[in-house]
């Protein structure tokens, strides 16, 4: 199981040693490791969703700023309540605490050029014989749902679970639902 650049991490041991893997379960995965490019109109979509927050016109002005290329450190700040499902005290404690769970040199070259082959991974997710769960969260603009029913398709056997009124972190935004959903998949076939 891994979550955002941590399903990278699954995705790629899944890939490398499919014989190891009976079920995979990625939450909210980047896209990138399978070379899946999120285009602004994907993430405008969701966003414009969100229209009826108090937070959205600054968020949104901000979204704007950086789909132009002018972006700063406070317009990436300002987005921030667009990976939750609600921007609420424990969402804002978390959004807090991120940047002191962010290895900035590391993140530097987890993705760099020539680090992931994203052909031949989706290649070995074709014939990966695990069972996949793929979680997305309805609001998350990092992987919007049309584009994770995307990223589920380049697996053999998956299925994909879009978290209600969730963003990227589906834990924070319905527990109950997410444990649900992860133990009934986990509890297929035992």
């Amino acid at each position: 199981m891994g979550h955002s650049a941590g399903g990278t991490l699954a995705t790629l041991y899944a890939a490398r040693h499919p014989d190891r893997v009976r079920r995979l379960v990625l939450l909210n995965p980047s896209p990138r490791v399978v070379g899946l490019d999120i285009a602004d109109a994907d993430r405008r979509e969701v966003a414009e969703s969100r229209r009826g927050e108090d937070w959205f016109p600054e968020a949104f002005t901000a979204f704007e700023r950086i789909w132009a290329g002018q972006a700063t450190a406070a317009e990436w700040g300002a987005i921030a309540p667009f990976s939750y499902g609600r921007w609420d005290a424990v969402s804002q404690a978390a959004n807090a605490r991120e940047a002191s769970l962010t290895n900035g040199d590391a993140a530097a070259v987890y993705y760099s050029a020539g680090a992931i082959d994203p052909a031949a991974v989706r290649a070995a997710l074709a014939g990966l014989g695990a069972s996949v769960l793929l979680v997305a969260g309805e609001y998350d603009v990092g992987l919007p749902p049309k584009r994770a029913a995307d990223f589920a398709g380049m697996f053999a056997r998956a299925e994909l679970a879009v978290a209600p009124g969730a963003g990227h972190f589906p834990w924070l935004d319905d527990p109950q639902w997410l444990v649900a959903t992860l133990s009934g998949f986990l509890r297929q076939d035992a």
